[in-house]
């Protein structure tokens, strides 16, 4: 008997279950990475064995990642971002709306055909693809800027702000552009399109990029440290001498420069938009992907990693769903059942 003990706690010793207990409870990057590998697992069983050699079921599995990936980068920067607002106490639902309107003016920018703005006074190829990029993302700077300033300096609370400025930015893109088709120049598709190795890998290299890129601000700078500040504490930010206002007005400039890259990206995969139906949701998978992730709702805490891998759990939930047969509407029941799940897991571990 006393062998047994000493066996048990021997094991315990060995594989520190304490440690494990803590480091799931305490950090989120830990527990949302092994809810990605369930999730994986759980996805490639559903994709099935039935292949005539492990190479072909390795080549097929790989394809199938790699495509869950591409289809998602541009959800995966723009929750980049959401994450900052967040942290910071915000909210943003506008997203997709805002992806919207910037897609239709750089759409009406490279326009290949005689009613293209640029076409039409000679301006073809590369330098119109530049201008187009320049002209979207001085776009998605100046919309992001003007709904910071809605909430810092016009005291609209954010989820008020961002809902109007939604409903405003799919309204006036569907009015102007509901007999307006834009043709995008197949020059301009390379952007996303571009084989490396025989593979479509750019959107998720660029999704790769922001992400090192704002894990290293949200880590590494003052403007990062301020956004944890104001989110766990605004009184005490503004006491210690911090703009809350400025950096506020930065963080939803900054998700709105994000959702520039996103819409970019997204002409340049697709080709083409729904201008009624594009984007929609797309503030939901944020959101979703930020929450799984382990952000706090409440502000004050969070991270890219978390997010990153909140954003893949919820892409390959989506594949294992849509592998197992099962009708859209109720994979959207499914992504709401693990948000409110996040969520309580999060009270869990504040009370």
């Amino acid at each position: 008997m006393k062998k047994e003990v000493t066996s048990m706690e021997a094991i315990k010793k060995k594989f520190n279950f304490e440690n494990i207990k803590h480091m799931w409870s305490e950090n989120p990057v830990f527990s949302t990475g092994i809810a990605l590998l369930v999730m994986i697992a759980l996805q490639t069983a559903a994709l099935g064995f039935n292949y005539p050699s492990f190479m072909a079921w390795l080549d097929a599995w790989v394809n199938n990642m790699l495509n869950i990936l591409r289809n998602n980068a541009s959800v995966g920067i723009i929750a980049l971002g959401m994450t900052f607002v967040i942290i910071s106490g915000g909210i943003e639902l506008s997203v997709g709306s805002m992806l919207v309107a910037i897609s239709a003016v750089l759409m009406l920018f490279i326009d290949g055909s005689a009613t293209g703005i640029l076409t039409s006074i000679g301006i073809t190829g590369l330098p119109a693809y530049i201008i187009g990029i320049i002209v979207a993302l001085a776009m998605g700077i100046l919309l992001g800027t003007g709904t910071g300033l809605l909430i810092s300096k016009g005291k609209i609370p954010p989820f008020i702000a961002t809902l109007g400025t939604m409903k405003i930015f799919r309204s006036v893109t569907q009015h102007f552009m509901q007999s307006v088709t834009p043709t995008v120049p197949a020059g301009f598709l390379n952007i996303a399109n571009y084989k490396i190795g025989g593979r479509y890998l750019l959107p998720i290299i660029y999704w790769i990029i922001a992400a090192l890129i704002l894990a290293y601000v949200a880590k590494k700078t003052r403007f990062g440290r301020r956004i944890f500040a104001i989110g766990s504490n605004q009184r005490a930010a503004k006491l210690s001498g911090i703009n809350v206002d400025r950096v506020r007005i930065g963080i939803y400039t900054l998700i709105g420069f994000l959702v520039a890259i996103a819409s970019v990206l997204q002409v340049a995969r697709i080709g083409s938009m729904d201008f009624a139906n594009a984007g929609s949701g797309y503030e939901m998978d944020a959101i979703a992907a930020v929450i799984v992730g382990g952000t706090s709702m409440s502000g004050g805490r969070g991270s890219i990693a978390g997010t990153v891998l909140g954003t893949l759990i919820i892409a390959v939930m989506n594949n294992l769903l849509n592998l197992l047969g099962v009708p859209p509407f109720l994979r959207e029941a499914f992504k709401g059942l693990i948000v409110v799940f996040a969520v309580l897991l999060q009270k869990k571990e504040q009370n």
